[in-house]
């Protein structure tokens, strides 16, 4: 359920912090609602959440349509710019090339490489699946400049091929951020190049997500702002250097476990905009907090109850963080929706609802991620 939009945004760095605003906008789902084509997409091209998580020669990804979040990226000398998903829960950096003539490519910025006086060509095609199709390509290299950090000869892939529903995205392409043990023909992330360049002064990097369509969002590359946050933060190690993984205990209400018993794995993905989990227990916790599920599985709530349901508390390597109902359930001109999607029953999927009540961050090199609750 990832569902990508594109406004500008203000790229700016200070000493070693170097951040890029994630802009929040109107998300693809609402724009096929206002058109009246929402319910014809789903049919035709129902949410499968587990594509992202089957590994294979190539990196997988989740073509989903909620994401709402994304920064802008440079390629080549002179720059080309591009909007981008940074995506804790992919490793690859791509983006539409002139030499694509899929529908997604004609209303996307594409990457001209005989405008770069940088720009090589790689040795190997590019192929990354999504849950509605594939983005097929080739594998090329350029410098990279992103929140004010220039990186040399960073390998990217350029599109030849597109899913059709890319064309209802905004943003241009994804730009991962998980280990490269999972990315397509073993290429080495941005982040990794950062950290080998000496770019950064500490192997980390920080998502700030902000609520209700304002202005804010941040990735802050090579450090951690206290401004993001309140309180303690929350040392979590990883279960797994692939994705983001970490052990999950349960899923509570009320004081009652209604998801996650006796355990399970889960990974912090800002490339997921709902919290996904196995079908089962992500139905029972949308009844638990009065949700009425659909045949696409979507949940909706009356709107005037928000203010009395339950928090859903989620217990990490013993640390319980908390999300209320102001952050689990969006609201639009079409009514009310829990931010519980199933479908997954090999990970469960923290993503935007959750990370929007938790700045987090992202250390490489202690493999362990940090959680603090956002103001």
């Amino acid at each position: 359920m990832k569902w990508l939009v594109l406004l500008s945004v203000l790229v700016a760095f200070a000493e070693c912090l170097h951040k890029i605003p994630l802009i929040k906008g109107k998300t693809a789902r609402e724009s096929l609602q206002e058109q009246g084509l929402w319910e014809e997409y789903r049919k035709a091209h129902p949410y499968n959440p587990t594509v992202k998580f089957i590994q294979g020669g190539s990196e997988p990804m989740t073509n989903d349509a909620d994401l709402s979040y994304y920064g802008v990226v440079s390629i080549g000398t002179p720059p080309q710019s591009f909007s981008v998903i940074f995506d804790t829960g992919s490793s690859n950096l791509w983006v539409p090339s002139v030499y694509c003539t899929s529908q997604a490519c004609n209303n996307h910025r594409k990457f001209n490489p005989q405008q770069s006086t940088t720009f090589q060509w790689g040795s190997e095609a590019l192929s990354i699946q999504y849950g509605t199709g594939s983005m097929t390509g080739h594998l090329a290299v350029d410098t990279v400049e992103v929140g004010g950090i220039t990186v040399a000869n960073q390998v990217f892939g350029i599109s030849r091929t597109e899913a059709p529903f890319m064309a209802n995205m905004v943003a241009d392409g994804i730009l991962g951020l998980a280990f490269q043990s999972i990315a397509s023909d073993n290429v080495v992330p941005v982040f990794d190049n950062m950290v080998a360049q000496d770019l950064v002064s500490q192997p980390l990097f920080s998502v700030y997500l902000s609520s209700n369509n304002q202005d804010g969002s941040v990735v802050v590359f090579g450090g951690i702002e206290e401004n993001y946050y309140s309180g303690a933060i929350t040392w979590i190690p990883l279960t797994s250097a692939t994705y983001w993984q970490i052990k999950m205990d349960s899923v509570t209400i009320n004081g009652n476990a209604v998801a996650c018993n006796g355990g399970c794995q889960a990974i912090i993905d800002t490339g997921t905009s709902l919290i996904v989990g196995p079908s089962s227990d992500i139905s029972n916790m949308n009844s638990w907090v009065g949700a009425t599920t659909d045949q696409y599985g979507d949940a909706s709530v009356n709107c005037q109850n928000i203010g009395s349901m339950p928090d859903v508390v989620f217990t990490l390597n013993g640390n319980a963080f908390s999300v209320p109902a102001s952050g689990y359930v969006s609201q639009n001109s079409y009514g009310c929706n829990t931010g519980f999607g199933g479908g997954n029953d090999q990970l469960w999927i923290l993503g935007d609802v959750f990370i929007r009540e938790y700045y987090a961050i992202f250390d490489t090199q202690y493999k362990t991620i940090g959680l603090a609750k956002s103001v």
